[in-house]
């Protein structure tokens, strides 16, 4: 596997991860004024975290993910 491109990948995640992290913080808009907004409630960023997290194993080991499924597909319709 070409580790520049997985230490471009895992840069891109980060910078992914926190922006989104910065974003959903109201805290992090100086501007706002909204005190009653409130904090974004934690199962949100996990969501989200976790979605990143999804999308980049699955850039990665898309193959072996995809054969995995298939064959417990087939399993389940083989009967085991």
């Amino acid at each position: 596997m070409n580790t520049k491109i997985v230490h471009t990948a895992n840069i891109w995640l980060t910078a992914m991860t926190l922006t989104i992290i910065a974003r959903l913080n109201p805290a992090a808009d100086p501007t706002s004024t909204d005190d009653d907004r409130g904090d974004v409630p934690g199962w949100v960023m996990i969501t989200v975290m976790t979605a990143i997290v999804v999308i980049a194993l699955l850039g990665v080991f898309r193959t072996q993910v995809t054969e995995a499924v298939t064959n417990a597909f087939t399993s389940v319709r083989n009967g085991g």
